[in-house]
């Protein structure tokens, strides 16, 4: 089974968005949340949510079932897919 993946990413970060093309390039499903576009009680929310895994609060924060990978490494990412 595959893990879960979650992409906490900024709109117009392009880390993120080579991160998410990577992720299209090798059809992995994931989830992306876009935490410049939020706002209110969902960014705040959202914020917290990403603190707890990565305190700089720092983009893309990408989280593969138990593992959290901070930036943009493709080598890192495989990894947690296990491949």
């Amino acid at each position: 089974m595959a893990p879960n993946v979650k992409v906490f990413a900024l709109s117009t970060c392009i880390h993120c968005k080579q991160a998410k093309q990577f992720l299209d390039d090798k059809n992995v499903t994931y989830e992306c949340v876009h935490v410049d576009l939020l706002t209110g009680d969902d960014r705040k929310q959202v914020i917290e949510e990403v603190k707890k895994v990565n305190p700089s609060l720092s983009f893309p924060t990408i989280v593969i079932g138990d593992t959290v990978i901070v930036g943009f490494r493709k080598d890192d990412i495989l990894t947690a897919l296990g491949g």
